[in-house]
């Protein structure tokens, strides 16, 4: 494919509002997860909220699109200048030739459950105030996004479980490819809400304690949210030396059990040897992998296989890690946060170390890392792999 410029990016999670802040958790390892007293619930486990969220309030005019979810991407979008950005490209190539592509899994799914809460005793009606297309319903985030930074073109909202925010890249290449579109804005914003949390704990994969991927003890997932956004364009001839290129998509479907990875990651494997040769590239070229890494037995388990057998020819291990024992595993949000981790890693030569893991699983067919590392790469790849076998895998790169 032809490599994208990601113009600019910006990534909002419970270890930091913005580019900034967010180096600083990832230098430092602070992981943001925190013992869960989110809303009403109950359950001992540890979330990654972020804070300030319900004090956001949103213009007079997009009141019908105010919920959590909407509120988090606006505290997202605010960050970093994108929205400034973002105007310039929409004034550069026009409003219909800038496209939206968003990735979420519950939307605003926590206005309908507090509305629940709200209904008729006798008829059991929702109350007339719940707006649900503007705000549970999915596409709400695209609709709200849209109004927000003024894009014209092509849009939609993926929901695919946690590939989500990964696969919205491809949506956007293919666009741009065509010849649809000159630019997209591409991202992931999920939010916590009742049912993701019961709705994981009765599969019983959500752990007590804060996840900790790749670990012999590891047990389950803790959940974050976060807001994370991108702007890509064609590639012009001359680039900034830190500018970062997608270089490769791969998605698969392997739909091998609703929420069970296929054993030997069979559809996670297909989704990253397609991303390399999307890129035009071998796994020698790879410097660092941004794992899925949930911290379930299952789920570290078959990725751990995928990405050993299409690393298994290296000379030597590629280094990899998770990032969701810092930011918590958030959602359909987390394949856009983890690209925007991936292209910080490349600018600023930081492989972030695996925060609360601390006895790695082995043998593996790559090196795990558990404390930071400070390098020069050029070359990393992001997997992104949901229930229903739904994987994605990202390619980027420095310009040279």
């Amino acid at each position: 494919m032809t490599p994208l410029l990601l113009r600019h990016f910006t990534a909002t999670s419970c270890i930091g509002r913005g580019l900034a802040a967010t180096v600083e958790s990832l230098r430092t390892q602070r992981s943001g997860l925190e013992p869960c007293a989110f809303e009403t619930v109950t359950l001992e486990t540890h979330v990654g909220e972020v804070a300030g969220v319900d004090d956001i309030r949103l213009p007079s005019t997009l009141e019908r699109f105010d919920c959590r979810n909407n509120r988090l991407a606006q505290l997202g979008m605010a960050q970093d200048g994108f929205i400034e950005v973002v105007a310039a490209c929409v004034g550069r190539w026009g409003p219909r030739r800038v496209g939206l592509f968003l990735g979420t899994s519950t939307s605003g799914m926590l206005e309908t459950e507090i509305a629940y809460r709200q209904r008729d005793a006798e008829t059991g009606a929702l109350p007339a105030s719940l707006d649900y297309a503007g705000t549970h319903n999915s596409y709400s985030l695209a609709a709200f996004v849209r109004e927000v930074l003024g894009t014209g073109g092509p849009s939609a909202v993926v929901s695919s479980a946690c590939s989500s925010s990964a696969k919205v890249f491809g949506s956007a290449q293919r666009m741009i490819a065509a010849g649809l579109i000159d630019a997209a804005v591409v991202g992931g914003v999920d939010s916590l809400c009742l049912t993701t949390l019961y709705g994981f704990h009765s599969l019983q994969l959500v752990s007590r304690q804060p996840c900790k991927p790749f670990d012999v003890a590891r047990d389950g997932i803790s959940i974050g949210e976060a807001a994370a956004f991108a702007l890509l364009e064609r590639a012009p001839d001359s680039l900034d030396s830190d500018a970062v290129l997608l270089l490769g998509v791969g998605e698969s479907s392997d739909a091998y059990h609703m929420s069970s990875p296929h054993p030997e990651g069979r559809g996670a494997r297909a989704a990253m040897l397609q991303a390399l040769e999307a890129a035009g590239i071998g796994a020698d070229a790879i410097d660092y992998i941004n794992l899925h890494g949930t911290g379930t037995p299952s789920n570290d388990s078959a990725e751990g296989k995928a990405v050993a057998a299409v690393f298994a020819d290296r000379d030597r291990a590629v280094e990899a890690s998770s990032t969701k024992g810092a930011t918590g595993h958030t959602l359909g949000a987390a394949g856009a946060l983890e690209a925007v981790l991936c292209a910080l890693s490349l600018q600023r030569g930081l492989l972030p170390g695996s925060a609360h893991t601390r006895e790695v699983e082995s043998p593996l067919g790559f090196e795990y890392l558990c404390a930071n590392r400070e390098r020069a790469i050029a070359r990393v790849l992001s997997n992104s792999f949901g229930f229903g076998g739904s994987n994605c895998a990202l390619v980027l790169g420095r310009a040279r």
